[in-house]
């Protein structure tokens, strides 16, 4: 679920390390570092994170005309959680009410527990269109490659990496959504769209700059090398 603001983040809620494998004072060096950047953290819940510089998001459908599909069925038991969600995320103003010509369909994913759901949109039509951005996306075996020689590493799992990707006017358009409960838009990049792990992959390369040991892979990273470092 979406909550329309995060718990502020407190010190005594950061996990770091495993007592049995760290010091107390290895945890509480890792802690200070984290906490000192407590600024760039999302406590509890999934509000909307500050938009990163230098990214966007745009679709380029060149001269195509708008494709409206009709809303989806959702079975009855979902139907209350869909309304949470889509509450979630309209009051979080991650996806505002739409007047968009452009309507793509959403799919309600059961999760394993078979109680909880994930929205998922269907832009199968939507990607047919858009004209595709090239950017190299990293290989998985240059990424583990020498990762046996390190003595630390940690990897990183972005909290809803892509929302901190802002969209253009156009794009917010052409994301647009349908739902049982009203028309949608995305002023964050979603998940889905043919171009947004090139974008997000992007984001990432340029934020890690000069850091060549720091291998990135779409939303998560890996951190390498000795403690003390």
């Amino acid at each position: 679920m979406v909550s329309p603001a995060t718990v502020e983040v407190r010190i005594e809620d950061l996990q770091v390390g495993d007592p049995a494998d760290n010091t107390d004072e290895e945890i509480r060096k890792l802690r200070d570092i984290i906490w000192a950047h407590r600024h760039l953290l999302i406590g509890k819940g999934n509000a909307l994170p500050l938009a990163a510089v230098g990214a966007i998001c745009d679709i380029d459908v060149g001269n195509a005309t708008p494709i409206a599909q009709q809303v989806r069925k959702i079975a009855p038991q979902f139907r209350e959680k869909v309304s949470d969600l889509l509450n979630g995320l309209l009051s979080a103003k991650i996806t505002p009410h739409s007047t968009s010509p452009w309507a793509s369909p959403i799919v309600v994913i059961i999760k394993k527990n078979g109680v909880d759901i994930r929205l998922c949109i269907d832009y199968l039509l939507v990607n047919g269109l858009t004209k595709l951005m090239i950017y190299p996306m990293p290989l998985i075996n240059d990424l583990l490659e020498d990762l046996d020689k390190v003595l630390w590493y940690c990897s990183l799992d972005m909290t809803s990496g892509f929302w901190v990707v802002s969209m253009t006017e156009r794009a917010r358009a052409i994301s647009a959504f349908i739902t049982p409960f009203g028309l949608f838009e995305w002023n964050r990049m979603p998940f889905g769209l043919k171009n947004a792990p090139q974008i997000y992959q992007r984001l990432i390369d340029n934020a890690l700059y000069g850091f060549l040991r720091i291998p990135s892979a779409v939303d998560r990273n890996t951190l390498t090398d000795l403690f003390e470092e």
